[in-house]
């Protein structure tokens, strides 16, 4: 049974207790977000993912990768090899989701400047 038919109701991000606010939470948090971007590019393996994905931690890396997989957005096939090889890379809902969030990310890029911009121009009028 789906969560909407569970409750009986379609599923509302705005609703305090929707289970999809979780989901958008770990699309969209910092490192989600770079692990999905990076592997739109192909399969990786944690080293490469953590090389790529500056400034993460082992840790971090390790949950990020832990909850997308959980949440049906990442594979994960360790190969049955010595040492042991694990390859990361995204389902076909990972996919998606990584195209949206990426797209969200490049626009943060593009208008960075503006944002900086519209900050100071805030700063200097409560100063």
């Amino acid at each position: 049974m789906s969560v909407s038919e569970q409750f009986s109701i379609r599923p509302d991000v705005n609703a305090p207790m929707c289970p999809s606010r979780g989901v958008l939470e770990h699309i969209t948090s910092r490192w989600g977000v770079l692990v999905l971007a990076e592997l739109l590019s192909g399969s990786r393996r944690f080293s490469e993912l953590r090389r790529a994905v500056g400034g993460v931690s082992e840790k971090m890396l390790a949950q990020t990768l832990q909850t997308l997989e959980r949440d049906g957005f990442v594979n994960r096939y360790a190969h049955a090899v010595i040492p042991p090889r694990v390859d990361y890379s995204l389902t076909p809902l990972g996919e998606e989701a990584a195209r949206q969030v990426w797209a969200l990310a490049r626009w943060s890029e593009q208008r960075l400047e503006l944002v900086e911009a519209a900050r100071e121009r805030y700063d200097a009028a409560r100063a």
